[in-house]
């Protein structure tokens, strides 16, 4: 089992909800993603999302598309995430770590080199935006080989038949996108979400995470009564910029925020 699918099972001998937080490497220094990495973890993060800065990343709203823009202007490449992932291993070995970004840097990469690259990086698993699992065979071969997960997106917009393919494709989890529109949106609508998680269920046993929407501790504990896993982005990514030129600052508001989430789904 990876370690992604065992964070799960030993949440689900709990009844506890995963909190997945998002940020950006490099954002908005090289220099801060390692340190705020640990205190994710420390604020309750049970899965760490590692945003790959990409230069056109068309399914995030402004609030990434800027952190993606303070990265590349350090020369943030996709080997510089795995650095830093290799980095945070040298202290925490079980905090499972998924890759998010974009095919572009991987096939540049190429697919098997990026694979091994990542796994001994300590890389768990992969989401990959732009490639969907009609076309996703030959990286998902390579980071199955290398033993990682190979996580796929689902949306309100999916047909059943595609959440067929995906659940066929996915390993570790799925992260549902909780509404139409681009990272950062906040129309969170619970019924709406609770009817769509009822229907991709019916074609998965996987862990279902559920992204897009979540800025509040009251809206990730409404999520955490439905979902396997919450997963938040923006509302942390927008910190670091507010405090770009005070990282220390952006770092603490995050963590109050986060452990605010932690403490509300927690309650539950």
């Amino acid at each position: 089992m990876s370690r992604i699918g065992s964070r799960f099972a030993a949440l689900a001998e709990k009844d506890r909800t995963a909190l997945i937080p998002y940020v950006t490497a490099g954002d908005p220094h090289p220099d801060v993603t390692v340190p705020l990495m640990h205190d994710l973890v420390a604020a309750g993060a049970d899965v760490i999302e590692l945003g790959v800065p990409f230069s056109d990343p068309m399914a995030d709203g402004p609030v990434i598309q800027l952190a993606c823009e303070r990265a590349l202007a350090h020369g943030i490449s996709l080997q510089d995430v795995l650095s830093t992932v290799r980095t945070f291993r040298e202290r925490d070995t079980s905090t499972p770590v998924v890759l998010m970004g974009y095919l572009n840097p991987i096939e540049a990469m190429g697919a098997e080199r990026f694979a091994k690259s990542a796994g001994d990086a300590g890389v768990d698993g992969v989401l990959t935006v732009d490639l969907p699992p009609e076309e996703s065979h030959d990286l998902a071969s390579e980071l199955k080989h290398a033993g990682l997960d190979s996580i796929y997106l689902a949306a309100p917009t999916t047909t059943d038949a595609r959440l067929a393919e995906i659940a066929k494709a996915a390993t570790g989890f799925i992260y549902y996108v909780s509404l139409k529109g681009v990272t950062g949106s906040t129309a969170l609508d619970i019924d709406a979400l609770s009817e769509n998680l009822t229907r991709v269920r019916r074609h998965t046993r996987l862990p279902l995470g559920v992204g897009f929407g979540i800025g509040t501790a009251a809206a990730a504990a409404a999520v955490a009564r439905i979902a396997d896993a919450v997963v938040v982005g923006s509302a942390l990514v927008r910190k670091l910029g507010e405090h770009a030129a005070y990282p220390d600052r952006g770092r603490a508001e995050i963590v109050q925020l986060l452990s605010s989430m932690r403490e509300a789904i927690d309650a539950l």
